[in-house]
């Protein structure tokens, strides 16, 4: 296997056998060497719980300086709800004819928003948006009749965590071009979110491991007892 230039320069940087501070880590991201485009950072959570027990990890957190990223809103509804989902910014709004759309495969959006009198229809989508993580729940607050605070929370950078099938959650905090400051603000914002969870049952802590990566980049372990607020 060829190892690119920018793989080697990253390698000098990296220490695969190290925990790093979290504020370390951001600076080793933001010097390593990058492709042309704006790499995301992402978060990653190695969680001590049972997949396939009742220990379902779930929640939102807001992160202060956004995603960086351009949040395209669909919004299911229904009478004067549309006019205030277009009001407050959503790219799409409908109600039978969107759910049509998006029953034939459609999904060019990154958030669903459904007012509750259209969960009864939504339930036709389950099968399409549940595999991508689009479908609206009550619980990341994706299911109200209040879409335009939905609407303005989630394109102000309001953000899903939710763990997936290996027991495991990854989720963006920003762009690699962001200062490091508000990578770092981000990652806090997100990781005391995650370890204020409360998972019934539970023997141990909660988050066994976390790592920080750029789309393209290192990926750096973290010091989880170090971050995890008891």
């Amino acid at each position: 296997m060829k190892i690119s230039k920018r793989m080697k320069e990253t390698a000098k940087l990296v220490d695969k056998a190290k925990k790093y501070g979290l504020e370390e880590a951001i600076a080793v991201l933001k010097k390593s060497p990058h492709p042309k485009f704006n790499e995301t950072v992402d978060i990653s959570f190695k969680l001590n719980v049972d997949p396939k027990a009742s220990q379902s990890i779930r929640g939102t957190v807001a992160l202060p300086h956004g995603t960086g990223k351009n949040v395209r809103v669909a919004v299911f509804c229904k009478g004067e709800a549309e006019s205030k989902a277009k009001a407050a910014g959503a790219e799409f709004v409908g109600s039978a004819e969107l759910v049509e759309k998006v029953q034939g495969g459609w999904c060019d959006f990154d958030v669903a928003i459904a007012t509750p009198e259209m969960m009864r229809d939504m339930g036709r989508l389950g099968k399409v948006l549940g595999p991508r993580g689009l479908m609206p729940n009550p619980k990341a607050g994706t299911v109200t009749e209040d879409v335009a605070k939905a609407i303005k929370e989630v394109k102000a950078g309001k953000v899903e965590f939710r763990m997936d099938k290996q027991g495991n959650m990854h989720v963006p905090v920003g762009k690699i071009s962001f200062e490091e400051k508000q990578l770092s603000e981000n990652a806090v914002s997100l990781i005391d979110a995650v370890g204020a969870v409360r998972v019934q049952g539970l023997k141990g802590d909660l988050v066994k491991g976390i790592s920080i990566s750029s789309t393209m980049g290192p990926g750096l372990r973290l010091d989880a007892k170090a971050l995890i607020k008891k």
